[in-house]
């Protein structure tokens, strides 16, 4: 089966946990015999699948809401690209909006949440605008969705009218050859990996670890994308924004708890990775979450500071009781799995047309 996968609107360092995926599923899938796969990326990214053929283009990777719109609208025109869907089984795009779009080609799309109809505040007109065309439009005409939990698929069946026998939940997989377990001595801090997305909800948690403090003098360390729209922090957190997944890894298995204050995910891999590197997890009590983490996290209000101190300190009390336990449950989540189900819709998307 030959595979495209266009990545056309990928932003590298800019799209959170939607890189993570896709990169561990292209990675993943050009390992697989039964596909022959391709790619369609922009010139500045060349290191997703080295090895894999591509076809580049030129764009100017932007993230906001009007410049993205003029670079579909310019992509989706291209004929660049006719021959490559043509010869294709299917085409998959896995960042959601479907550009270049395919003639006669069945394709499927990743949609990870719905996140701009449960939370529209969050979000301004154009973009909402820029998602209800390509992303909610688009999952109504895909051949296939693919998305990545349970309660994901539920809202996009409920919010789009979308056809649940076509919706396919991937869950995200842990790569436990990059996240090795501590069962040593843990340094004195708490970690939260997230983007300054207001979702993310930040400044909840700077206030739950003031409580946290007044018991257990931890320190807050966050990373990732766009901290700097958090304004003034107190000295006791370390703000350090990108860094390798390298130190990610060695803070997971440093940190004396992970908290995950998130209100709203698609699945929310931070706490999986986190218990993979047998690190105490804490987490918002969201359905997603419950989901992903079962009962091997320490639940929480995450409108709550008070509820967010005493689950991190009641996950500091269970350590290292609990780690056995984590580390089994995050077992049964591989990349090879979340491929496996990549490849069903794959398949069936071709029998549809």
């Amino acid at each position: 089966m030959r595979v495209v996968i266009s990545a056309a609107t990928f932003v590298p360092g800019g799209m959170g946990g939607s890189e993570t995926y896709a990169r561990a599923l292209v990675d993943e899938l050009s390992r697989r015999a039964s596909l022959d796969l391709r790619l369609v990326v922009p010139e500045s990214v060349d290191d997703l699948a080295p090895n894999v053929q591509r076809r580049v283009f030129s764009t100017q990777p932007r993230q906001d809401a009007l410049h993205r719109i003029r670079n579909v609208a310019a992509l989706g025109v291209t004929a660049r690209f006719r021959h490559l869907f043509r010869e294709a089984s299917v085409v998959h795009y896995p960042f959601t909006v479907p550009v270049p779009r395919p003639v006669g080609t069945p394709w499927v799309t990743s949609l990870l949440d719905v996140q701009h109809l449960d939370l529209p505040g969050m979000f301004t007109r154009p973009e909402r605008a820029y998602r209800s065309v390509l992303y909610d439009n688009a999952a109504r005409r895909a051949d296939a969705v693919v998305t990545i939990s349970e309660h994901a698929k539920g809202r996009m069946v409920e919010a789009l009218g979308l056809d649940p026998e076509t919706v396919h939940v991937a869950y995200l997989g842990v790569d436990t050859d990059r996240f090795v377990p501590n069962s040593g001595p843990r340094d004195d801090f708490v970690y939260y990996p997230a983007r300054g997305w207001p979702h993310k909800n930040h400044g909840t948690l700077v206030e739950a670890m003031a409580l946290v403090r007044s018991e257990v003098p931890l320190r807050l360390v966050l990373t990732g994308g766009a901290l700097d729209t958090l304004g003034s922090l107190p000295d006791w957190v370390d703000v350090r924004g990108l860094v390798s997944s390298a130190e990610v890894a060695d803070l997971y298995r440093r940190a004396a708890c992970l908290a995950f204050p998130s209100l709203y995910e698609g699945f929310g891999l931070p706490p999986l990775e986190a218990m993979a590197a047998g690190c105490p997890v804490a987490v918002s009590d969201i359905p997603v979450i419950a989901e992903v983490c079962g009962p091997e996290a320490v639940l929480f209000d995450a409108r709550d500071p008070e509820s967010i101190a005493d689950a991190i300190l009641r996950a500091l009390e269970t350590y290292p009781r609990n780690q056995a336990s984590g580390l089994n449950w995050v077992s049964r989540y591989t990349w090879g799995r979340c491929a496996d189900v990549h490849v069903g819709a794959y398949l069936q998307a071709a029998d549809r047309r």
